[in-house]
């Protein structure tokens, strides 16, 4: 019980003793919050992107998704990873491990990042190709991924920094952090893209700028502020054991976001067989559905650490209650707002497009994503929770699941109904994935029950 002298209790707090509900809400409103704040971020950014008048470059943009996906996927194999790790750590009272966990996350983040760009530099004209991009899109393509290239290790520290903070129960920390970011990528957006006509590559510039922002924040409060964890290189001590507990489960993340990436760059090249339309399409439906999916997926990864904590620490009852009222809360409210901006769907798509083939064909899409946005809400809950588990094999299926599914149906969809069945594709891939999960849920929860009983 030494290392517990040293444990914040006011976070452990929400981890071990405080009211499941308020737990939950502790962990999880901060992290909506920071998602709210990065809709109105995306929102702002294509609305400046917009005023240029070039349907060319808010395609451009589009096209670059797959590529910001794979750095996400990159600090998430860190990231989720450590971050489950460090949670069940802290509830077998061994935060002297958590530092060093938080340590190797951190560093192995940056020099997986300085590899990355030394390797995309010289790629970059067949990585334009992978993407779809060609004619009027080709430059701008380029411009705004070569940013993201040069910015590679503080954009992949962000998103693995941002799950170890949070892990500890720190969820306020892990909120200004991701608020600093946006806030100042919201400011910089306008005087690089007007001010200094940058245009699309001052768009990539103030994002690199706003992680920088960001890295540096969680950087402060985990050296300075937090009492488990740490980056400090002292504390950097690999070990073959703490990157197979770190692999084990961030594997499954970077695999549903890897499997994002091929998911994305299937819907570009399929859609660009139906025009610019079809594209700006999917790219407005996209930030809207964020909406939906953002409050999702703060109830899915905000309940883990409250989860793998309850799970490391055989508090079963508390355990069964986080996760059936993250589910109850999760579905609730995305059902309801999935209505609301089902109900608004013409006004919603107007904001962003005058042009009516997109408004008509956004419309569809958003109506396709939003059917889809409780599946994917609850296929991420599943996800998870095997990852809280450590469950590296469960969590993996989930990932491998969701991403295997959807090629042959989007293949068979747009062989058999053309642009129709490229759109509500994701929605029955979905579906089916959620269904997965239960079954691998039911057979998880059975084996727990067992291993406490015994």
């Amino acid at each position: 019980m030494e290392n517990m002298e040293n444990i914040d209790q006011k976070s452990l707090f929400y981890l071990e003793k405080a009211p499941v509900t308020k737990a939950i809400m502790h962990m999880v409103i901060p992290m909506m919050l920071s998602f709210i704040a990065t809709i109105i971020y995306n929102i702002t950014d294509a609305f400046f992107i917009g005023k240029l008048n070039n349907t060319a470059m808010m395609a451009a943009v589009t096209l670059a998704l797959p590529f910001s996906s794979i750095l996400m996927a990159l600090g998430h194999l860190f990231g989720v990873g450590a971050g489950t790790y460090v949670s069940r750590l802290l509830g077998e009272d061994n935060s002297s491990s958590a530092k060093k966990v938080c340590s190797i996350n951190f560093w192995s983040s940056i020099i997986t990042g300085i590899i990355f760009m030394a390797i995309c530099l010289p790629l970059l004209s067949p990585l334009l190709q992978l993407l779809g991009a060609k004619g009027d899109t080709l430059l701008y393509t380029k411009n705004y991924i070569l940013m993201f290239v040069i910015g590679a290790p503080f954009v992949i520290a962000n998103f693995s920094l941002e799950e170890t903070v949070r892990a500890e129960g720190a969820s306020t920390a892990s909120m200004i952090g991701m608020l600093a970011g946006v806030i100042v990528n919201m400011v910089l957006d306008p005087i690089l893209i007007f001010l200094l006509h940058m245009d699309i590559m001052g768009a990539a510039l103030a994002t690199v700028i706003g992680n920088v922002i960001s890295v540096s924040w969680f950087v402060y409060y985990l050296q300075k502020k937090s009492t488990v964890q740490s980056v400090s290189i002292y504390e950097f001590k690999p070990s073959k054991e703490i990157y197979k507990n770190i692999f084990k489960v961030g594997i499954s993340a970077f695999l549903l976001d890897g499997f994002m990436v091929i998911t994305s760059l299937l819907f570009n090249n399929y859609s660009m067989l139906y025009g610019d339309s079809v594209v700006a399409g999917f790219g407005i439906s996209q930030r809207v559905i964020q909406i939906a999916d953002f409050i999702a997926m703060s109830f899915s990864m905000g309940a883990v650490p409250l989860i793998a904590y309850a799970y490391s620490a055989k508090n079963q009852e508390r355990l069964t209650e986080i996760i059936s009222k993250t589910a109850f809360y999760l579905s609730g409210i995305t059902l309801g707002l999935s209505v609301i901006l089902l109900t608004l769907r013409v006004h919603v798509i107007g904001l962003f497009s005058i042009d009516p083939q997109v408004i008509a064909i956004g419309q569809t899409i958003l109506l396709a994503q939003l059917c889809s946005s409780i599946f994917a809400g609850l296929s991420a809950l599943f996800t998870g929770i095997f990852q809280a588990f450590g469950a590296g094999v469960q969590s993996t299926v989930m990932s491998v699941v969701r991403g295997i599914i959807f090629i042959p149906i989007l293949i068979i969809g747009n062989l058999l109904f053309a642009v129709n069945g490229v759109i509500w594709s994701m929605t029955i891939s979905e579906g089916l994935t959620c269904f997965v999960g239960l079954f691998l849920w039911i057979g998880a929860n059975r084996s727990i029950k067992f291993n406490y009983q015994n």
